[in-house]
């Protein structure tokens, strides 16, 4: 779907409503109190009524559109340019393209929809994996201290997923997590670069099935190489240089998540729809959870 399509589609709000309704209940409206299924719709109110406990609700409620006062025409565009940037777009970007009243509002519109974009129910990775590891922050400048990267390991499947994972460090036991929670005991190959924390990371049966590549002799033998996972970590730095400019460690994994959201659904021509079902079915994100400095 263009842009233009888009906007035509979904001009109104109570055509952004008829679409958010069917995603959020393809099977009927439902409570979402009581899950009764027996309700009316008050027009005046743009809400439900359900007929077994009065309790009165929208499609937003209990949302990432929760009590939101912008209109959801600018939510649906919005939505819609988060998904179809390959690197990502700026809160910045996002308040002068749809005319949003201040930055604020825009960087808090960006990080719901982001919110939407965790996948809660995530399959064990099997198959060719990919694993390696980068770092994210600016250069220590001269005079000031330094200032310490981000460690953020990528898994990636030949020609599959891709998972981004932002964790404390760089050693063997984190990596030994990492593979615990994320690869399957069915994983065909592992390949990784010399690094010396990834041959005391793996199990015994993982080890047989570890092949490295010495990045300090070549970058490709055969089909043992890490440059699928290495260019998604290129298109990651692409877009907190030129479009986020400075993502800050306690939003970083929010990021990681847009852009395996965007990366692992880039072919699918329901993009946008999917990531809408996403959002009337993710929990609420308020001001004060995204702004406390210790996020749950």
């Amino acid at each position: 779907m263009s842009l233009l399509a888009m906007l035509k589609q979904y001009s109104t709000d109570e055509k952004c409503r008829e679409i958010l309704t069917k995603l959020r209940w393809p099977e009927g409206v439902r409570c979402p109190r009581c899950k009764e299924s027996k309700v009316c719709y008050l027009a005046d109110r743009k809400q439900f009524e359900c007929a077994s406990c009065s309790y009165q609700f929208s499609v937003t409620t209990g949302t990432v559109f929760n009590d939101t006062h912008l209109p959801l025409e600018t939510w649906l565009a919005a939505t819609y340019l988060l998904c179809e940037a390959k690197k990502g777009m700026s809160a910045l970007q996002i308040k002068r393209t749809l005319g949003i009243g201040g930055y604020k509002t825009a960087w808090y519109l960006c990080h719901r929809i982001r919110s939407a974009m965790i996948e809660s129910q995530r399959t064990m990775m099997d198959g060719v994996l990919e694993i390696d590891e980068t770092y994210i922050g600016g250069r220590a400048r001269r005079g000031l201290p330094r200032k310490e990267k981000e460690v953020v390991i990528g898994i990636r499947k030949r020609n599959g997923e891709l998972r981004l994972l932002h964790v404390d460090s760089a050693t063997s036991e984190t990596i030994r997590k990492v593979m615990a929670e994320h690869v399957s005991e069915d994983v065909e190959v592992i390949l990784t670069d010399e690094s010396a924390i990834y041959p005391f990371a793996f199990t015994v049966s993982q080890k047989k099935l570890h092949k490295t590549i010495c990045h300090s002799k070549e970058y490709v033998c055969g089909d043992i190489h890490t440059n699928t996972v290495e260019s998604a970590f290129s298109l990651l730095k692409r877009g907190i240089i030129g479009t986020w400019h400075k993502v800050s460690a306690k939003h970083l994994p929010a990021y990681l998540e847009e852009m395996c959201f965007r990366f692992n659904r880039r072919k699918r021509p329901d993009l946008f729809l999917d990531t809408l079902r996403h959002m009337v079915t993710a929990p609420v994100l308020t001001f004060q959870t995204l702004t406390r400095e210790k996020v749950a």
